[in-house]
């Protein structure tokens, strides 16, 4: 009987690390799917196509096409994560590193849509659905991934106000929440790339906005929403 322990303990652990083997290749195959095809194009049968495997096989590893997509966007997190951290490493100042991850965000949306696609659909489910929809260690991961980003963004905020470079009006995980939100609805108005006037009263009309303007907004944006002459101008 003691000789068999080890030996069932080594296939519980092989099989283990082949569960974990076909899960990542299966988040590889919807990834490289969400790049050349999009989000709304990607199919579970495609995905399985991809892999080698059946739709079913998917269903083994995944509860369903929503907890797959949303450990999908953890990799384009980590991805982000590691774009702002570098972005803003060589910076000096506090406005500039501010600046750097503001842009680096911005940059980052811009070369990957599918990761925006996939952040703002998350973002339009409300927490119950999610919560139902993915397990419990995808949703751990999934927060994990959201907050390894949004530390970078609260943690310059405060770093900033505490040296005294910022003046903060609202607590800077809340800011820093507002900052990515509002930075996937501009990053899909650069996708659009056209902005909506009225050029007389019910006239409208429709001009070209480009990605570096966006980008620059989004700068301008932040650094006026953290200046210290905010509160009294």
């Amino acid at each position: 009987m003691a000789s068999q322990a080890p030996a069932s303990d080594g296939r519980r652990k092989a099989a283990a690390a082949r569960r974990r083997e076909r899960e990542a290749q299966i988040i590889a195959a919807t990834r490289e799917l969400f790049d050349s095809k999009g989000v709304r194009d990607a199919q579970i049968e495609e995905i399985a196509s991809a892999v080698g495997i059946n739709r079913a096989i998917v269903y083994r590893h995944f509860t369903g096409k929503e907890e797959l997509f949303s450990l999908t966007l953890v990799g384009y997190l980590d991805e982000l994560k590691a774009a702002m951290v570098a972005a803003a490493t060589p910076q000096t100042t506090h406005s500039g590193r501010l600046a750097a991850i503001v842009g680096a965000f911005v940059d980052f949306g811009v070369t990957h849509p599918a990761f925006v696609d996939c952040a703002q659909s998350l973002m339009t489910r409300p927490a119950g659905e999610l919560f139902d929809d993915l397990s419990e260690s995808a949703l751990l991961r999934l927060g994990r991934g959201m907050t390894s980003c949004l530390t970078i963004f609260s943690d310059e905020l405060r770093d900033g106000a505490e040296a005294g470079a910022f003046t903060l009006t609202e607590d800077p995980v809340l800011l820093a929440n507002t900052l990515y939100a509002s930075g996937l609805g501009a990053l899909h108005l650069a996708r659009l790339g056209i902005l909506v006037s009225e050029v007389a009263p019910g006239i409208p009309a429709v001009n070209r906005v480009t990605a570096e303007q966006v980008r620059s907004y989004m700068v301008t944006s932040a650094l006026a929403l953290v200046s210290p002459n905010r509160a009294t101008a």
